[in-house]
């Protein structure tokens, strides 16, 4: 039987800032940008209280609290303070699964403490956070992952919560079908209609009907409603592509100044790339336009992208041949994939041309 640990920062984001300025202690925070498309990123209790929360719009979020401070984000730092969280986990295992920047698993059921208290050694954890960051975590504690992650949720913020095995179907029979993983508010709409509110309700129906209803997701909605979930621990995580995507203040349809917005994003991509030591042959622009329509452009390399210069000159290319007569562009994204696994040689010659 398995020992699972999931540990989630609190508010991760918004606690660092206010940890960091005094002033923003007590009040309601958001981290990102308060601009007409801007989106929080993350909130504190205190604006969540309001009804504030991520990936909220920001005019939305002010209009439900007039009173909210917006804070540029600093993922600098968060990445730092993350570092810091990780090797406090590697101090009793090396079966650690970063799901983000604020959230793991863990897999104690053995452990450089030889201890056997899973439940225990949560509660160090979470001692050990606070005196090295200042920050609070939630810890779950279960036989595994789905239950341990579900725990974590149970009694934030700083909270500890075991899910027994005994004690385990019997609980999940009692959860909001939103508190299920993969249920989000498409998915629930559907269970809704279905008749599915809770996991007691899920639990009548039989893994036919549930595969029938939700695809491959039934047959875990299906084990799930029992408590079970075998997936294990894994200790890394595979990175299959880097990307980061910008959205507009105001649509633009100029191909200059949608180049310097690419050039940004190809920076910012490429530091990610060599920090994960990510080096990959595909390029992707995604393009979405003022009517919201999505569209991707690819180009795959013969050789690896090992540099700025490689990287920026094949987006530039496929830039280019985007179709802007029609509708300007809302959000401009940029990403690589295809790994290889050893970098090649990296190229010395210097690309002076910006445009």
């Amino acid at each position: 039987m398995r020992k699972i640990i999931h540990i989630d920062m609190d508010a991760f984001y918004a606690s660092v800032e206010q940890r960091d300025n005094k002033e923003l202690r007590g009040k309601p925070v958001a981290v990102g940008y308060s601009e007409a498309r801007g989106v929080v990123a993350a909130a504190s209790y205190e604006a969540r209280k309001y009804g504030v929360r991520s990936a909220m719009p920001s005019l939305t979020a002010k209009n439900k609290c007039p009173s909210l401070i917006f804070v540029s984000p600093r993922f600098d730092v968060y990445h730092d303070v993350s570092r810091q969280i990780r090797a406090i986990f590697y101090e009793y295992t090396d079966m650690v699964e970063p799901l983000s920047l604020d959230e793991a698993f863990l897999d104690v059921t053995e452990n450089r403490k030889n201890n056997p208290s899973a439940t225990l050694i949560a509660r160090e954890i979470k001692r050990k956070i606070y005196e090295t960051t200042e920050l609070r975590a939630s810890a779950g504690v279960s036989v595994n992952k789905f239950l341990a992650k579900i725990a974590s949720d149970y009694k934030k913020p700083d909270g500890l919560f075991v899910i027994l095995p005994e004690e385990a179907e019997q609980f999940v029979e009692g959860l909001k079908i939103e508190q299920f993983f993969g249920v989000g508010k498409v998915t629930a709409r559907k269970m809704y209609e279905n008749g599915i509110y809770t996991g007691l309700d899920l639990k009548r129906h039989s893994e036919q009907e549930l595969v029938r209803l939700f695809g491959k997701a039934g047959k875990s909605f299906y084990l799930n409603a029992r408590g079970i979930d075998d997936r294990e621990v894994q200790a890394e995580r595979i990175i299959k592509s880097i990307s980061n995507e910008t959205t507009f203040l105001k649509d633009k349809d100029n191909i200059t100044l949608l180049l310097v917005e690419l050039y940004h994003l190809a920076k910012e991509v490429m530091e990610r790339v060599e920090k994960e030591n990510f080096y990959g042959r595909t390029v992707t622009i995604k393009v979405k336009y003022a009517d919201f329509r999505i569209i991707t452009r690819s180009r795959t390399l013969p050789s690896r992208i090992t540099d700025f210069n490689m990287f920026w000159n094949t987006a530039r290319g496929i830039m280019r041949q985007v179709d802007l007569s029609v509708q300007p562009v809302r959000l401009l994204g940029l990403g690589v994939s295809n790994a290889a696994d050893k970098p090649e040689q990296k190229w010395t010659q210097l690309e002076l041309d910006l445009f």
